[in-house]
């Protein structure tokens, strides 16, 4: 059974098992707080922010919502997440007693404001392109990620947290692109070449021991042109000081 298949029948379970519901809530908590953090451009704050109260929710309404049929389940819950935020954010917005261009034009269930439907007739067949095109750079990465015994998940689990380690970690990415020999090291040995990134890149090694999955992810995405997840992982961990793209 391979990665996506466990998940799905994860999620099947949990929908007649509430304990099993509650721990793969847990388990993709660091998705979720990636997605959110997609929407609100910054890292979501348990117990501070209600935008990652609403997405939880709309994770758990996706595990009690999903069928196999209706494609891999982290896209699925990806866009209800999303749809979910949307409508938080508009309903602050109508309380707030201000008028936006982006309003609603009308309550109930087509609650989409006129610049919506402008934009979704704009930009429809490029969505479809660029939705496609994502979830061929995703599986390829994930496969690679899968020859590291790395899954998707682990990079945001891994992530650095504060600015000063996020930093050594693109100085360590920063100089394994200018040395090409070390990607392909990382590549043809599937080990992360960390004294030789850590002397190089003027780091210490425990830094990048402590985020090795991190550390690989993000060399692996500069290895085959991985444009749409680069442009992730700079939004759910943005880099700062030195350019690396």
């Amino acid at each position: 059974m391979n990665r996506e298949q466990d998940l799905t029948a994860q999620v099947y379970a949990a929908q007649n098992d509430r304990d099993a519901a509650d721990c793969l809530l847990r388990q993709y908590l660091p998705f979720i707080k990636s997605e959110t953090a997609k929407f609100i451009h910054r890292i979501p704050i348990e117990g501070e922010d209600d935008e990652l109260s609403i997405a939880m929710f709309a994770f758990h309404e996706a595990v009690m919502k999903y069928h196999r049929s209706r494609g891999g389940f982290l896209h699925f819950a990806s866009v209800a997440i999303k749809n979910r935020l949307i409508d938080y954010a508009r309903r602050e917005r109508r309380h707030s007693n201000l008028v936006y261009l982006d309003q609603p034009e009308q309550e109930g269930e087509d609650s989409r404001s006129m610049l919506d439907r402008l934009e979704d007739q704009r930009n429809e067949v490029q969505e479809r392109q660029d939705q496609s095109a994502a979830q061929k750079e995703i599986l390829e990465f994930a496969g690679q990620l899968a020859d590291f015994g790395l899954e998707l998940t682990d990079i945001a689990e891994n992530c650095p947290r504060q600015k000063r380690t996020l930093e050594a970690c693109h100085r360590a990415l920063a100089f394994a692109i200018a040395h090409p020999e070390l990607l392909e090291k990382l590549l043809s040995s599937k080990k992360l070449p960390i004294s030789q990134l850590a002397s190089g890149a003027g780091v210490e090694v425990k830094t990048l021991e402590r985020h090795r999955k991190y550390m690989v992810a993000l060399l692996l995405a500069y290895t085959n042109g991985f444009e749409i997840i680069r442009g992730h992982l700079r939004q759910v961990a943005p880099r700062k000081g030195g350019r690396a793209s």
